[in-house]
């Protein structure tokens, strides 16, 4: 199951399907949810009914209050189907309600592109969802379009700034700004400008990446306050001369411009659970070719709001997880208290395909990693309605010889009564992780090669890291430039710990291999692009847009 994508068991034993769950529940009001977490009407802006944007002053109002406790929901390698860790942070939040904690969840915003490509959604699943659910899948309140907006009015800059004389000097062949849609479109990855070479400006080969993928994403969801996104818009590297030097997004004087679009953009997105625990949804970048994790801001604000914030990011721990210690929880100072581990037995079996232990195994490997972290994981088994007891009980005691708390969890079913057990573990792992001080597996001072060594050998289980040609000269202008002591962000297939996805289980042996440095100096890190990565992906032989319709009366179908 894709993060939030589980419609495909919702026939097993007649459930409803997850959009007839989420039309058929009783909203509260966002202004009841709103109250209820102790905002005042000047702390937020509704946005109809059912989601409601949250003042940049509510931070400051709120930051000398203590923090509460961040549990961090990660998974193993996943199938190509997912394995639930949106499903499972929603169920983990409704059950730390039904206890009485006061909670807050925090995920990031769907992007059209897997929604109408393979998942057709990612607001949860089943009875551990987050709602209004179609509207949080489609536009929301129009955050990522925003940032789409902003991304390209950068490039339409660049490019008129070369029509009318190019006072800068920018070499057509050196810009390194492309522009991005929110769509899975594979037609866009290359795509030449200009073609006449009169009235377009220059001929010149370009292209999109996908809108998850932007630089202004990321920039958005580390941002702290407004003067902050404005800063790290103008640091955006767009080019380079004709002599060399640089160019940013400040030199063309588009950062007033491109902050004003994202103004609204910036504030966390109130909304709820289907059990009426308060959610921020906000940010959407992927994990596998970007950071991966929700805003800052909303982290930061639900933490001064709850006892206990739930949030995710994407895929499993050599993607999502390394980034969120490495570039969120550093960058922002965040310190999580316990991480949730989400396996499935379907995923287990799936690994074990290629070698007897090979799912067991793959488990492992992600406990190791977090413990790289300095932190004891809880792992929760995402319950199918076909899995047998006795591969459920494999698991359990699997980890248990591994000294790990093992959890079954039936939250897709059952909602928070679901994942009790599981949010009673989490407790408990956050009076064990209480003393524990968070580790990293690198120093800002080590050169960007040795980042990406630590990483891949350390977390990935490789036997070390290969730079073509085009990755070593981008080595050589990184120093020069003083990036050097960025952190990584390496773009790399989620399905295997290696960079090939046909290497499932825990795979050893192999090497990474570095094709690409981008440098991303307004979101503060360096993308290394491995193995066969895209950053604009394509749709599959049949989208999920193809079962996708509305009704007369306007209601959605086929989103789950």
């Amino acid at each position: 199951m894709a993060e939030g994508k589980s419609g495909s068991r919702g026939g097993v034993l007649g459930l409803l399907s997850d959009i007839e769950i989420a039309q058929r529940a009783t909203l509260r009001p966002i202004t009841e949810i709103a109250r209820r977490v102790g905002l005042t009407e000047d702390d937020y802006e509704p946005y109809g009914r059912y989601k409601a944007k949250i003042s940049l002053h509510l931070y400051e109002r709120l930051k000398d209050r203590p923090d509460g406790k961040l549990i961090y929901v990660t998974a193993i390698t996943p199938t190509p189907a997912g394995e639930g860790k949106t499903c499972t942070a929603v169920g983990l939040t409704q059950a730390l309600g039904r206890l009485g904690k006061r909670v807050f969840l925090c995920l990031r915003e769907p992007s059209l592109g897997p929604t109408f490509g393979i998942k057709g959604g990612a607001a949860g699943g089943g009875y551990a969802q987050v709602v209004p659910m179609d509207e949080i899948n489609l536009h929301f309140t129009g955050d990522i379009h925003a940032v789409g907006a902003a991304h390209n009015l950068l490039a339409a800059m660049i490019d008129n700034h070369l029509y009318h004389g190019n006072e800068l000097g920018i070499d057509p062949q050196r810009i390194l700004w492309r522009r991005v849609i929110d769509l899975c479109d594979r037609a866009l990855r290359r795509i030449t400008i200009g073609a006449d070479g009169k009235g377009g400006g220059p001929v010149r080969e370009t292209g999109f990446d996908i809108t998850a993928a932007s630089e202004v994403m990321a920039i958005l969801c580390l941002a702290t306050d407004l003067a902050d996104l404005k800063e790290r818009l103008g640091r955006i590297l767009v080019a380079y001369t004709y002599d060399g030097a640089p160019v940013y997004a400040r030199d063309l004087k588009a950062v007033g411009a491109m902050a004003l679009l994202l103004k609204d953009a910036l504030r966390p997105n109130l909304v709820q659970t289907l059990e009426g625990q308060p959610a921020f949804i906000h940010g959407g970048p992927f994990a596998n070719i970007a950071h991966g994790n929700n805003s800052v801001l909303a982290t930061r604000t639900a933490l001064k709001l709850a006892d206990y914030v739930v949030t995710e990011a994407g895929f499993a721990t050599d993607l999502g997880a390394e980034k969120f210690f490495h570039i969120k929880c550093r960058t922002a100072g965040l310190k999580p208290s316990a991480v949730v581990i989400v396996a499935t037995a379907k995923a287990v079996e799936y690994h074990s395909s290629r070698h007897p232990r090979g799912g067991l195994d793959n488990l492992s490997k992600h406990i190791e990693n977090i413990r790289h972290f300095g932190l004891e994981p809880v792992v929760a088994i995402n319950r199918f309605d076909d899995d047998t007891p006795a591969a459920l009980s494999r698991i359990v005691k699997f980890c248990g010889k591994l000294g790990v708390e093992a959890v079954v969890a039936t939250h897709y079913r059952d909602g928070g009564a679901g994942a009790r057990d599981l949010a009673e573990a989490v407790v408990r792992s956050v009076r064990v992780n209480r003393r524990k001080k968070v580790r990293y597996l690198y120093s800002y001072a080590d050169p960007i090669p040795a980042k990406i060594e630590a990483v891949a050998r350390k977390l990935y289980g490789a036997d070390g890291v290969d730079f073509h040609q085009e990755a070593s000269n981008d080595l050589e202008l990184l120093a020069k430039q003083g990036y050097g002591t960025l952190p990584v962000c390496i773009a790399k297939t989620p399905l295997s710990l290696s960079d090939n996805p046909k290497l499932p289980g825990r795979p050893t042996g192999f090497r990474i291999t570095v094709n690409e440095l981008r440098i991303s100096a307004g979101a503060g890190f360096v993308v290394a692009i491995c193995g066969n990565i895209v950053t604009m992906p394509g749709l599959p032989k049949i989208p999920a847009a193809a079962r996708i319709r509305i009704l007369p009366d306007g209601s959605a179908v086929g989103l789950s």
